[in-house]
């Protein structure tokens, strides 16, 4: 018989910084661009000629770009299973996200309804399509060419 004291440290894990970013991606769109221009201009004061000190400068575009462009979350989003979706499967999911939108702008019981019917369809619809692409992934694993998969 073996008998062992022992004495572990427990860390606990760090979680990394968030880092919230300036969406400057959406400079590409013209109309986002135009309103970035138009601030950063009325920002500068309406010169045309920057001022000689970059740091100066450099935080004014920073915060300009801010507040038009907006900042992110700061959090990665996390990546949704999507192998088995079929396109009756994205449908339902548009038509649920559409409801939702349409009910949070309004607030209104019988989008509230509509919505929550949607939502309903669009679980069974996954529900039966995830299954279905989970029967044929099985049947393909037990046959010859599957066991190479």
């Amino acid at each position: 018989m073996v008998v062992c004291r022992m004495t572990l440290m427990v860390c606990k894990k760090k979680r990394s910084e968030i880092e919230k970013k300036t969406k400057w991606w959406k400079l590409k769109k013209e109309e986002c661009c135009e309103e970035f221009r138009q601030k950063l201009r009325q920002a500068l004061g309406g010169q045309v000629v920057l001022p000689d000190d970059w740091e100066t400068t450099a935080e004014v575009i920073r915060e300009t770009g801010r507040k038009v462009l907006g900042v992110s979350s700061g959090r990665r989003k996390e990546d949704k299973e999507t192998w088995w979706w079929n396109e009756e499967v994205q449908d339902s999911i548009q038509r649920k996200r559409l409801a939702k939108k349409k009910w949070d702008m309004d607030r209104i019981e019988k989008n509230r309804q509509e919505y929550k019917e949607l939502q309903r369809r669009m679980k069974r619809e996954v529900s039966k399509a995830k299954q279905k692409a989970y029967d044929e992934l099985y049947i393909r694993l037990d046959t010859r060419e599957g066991e190479k998969d």
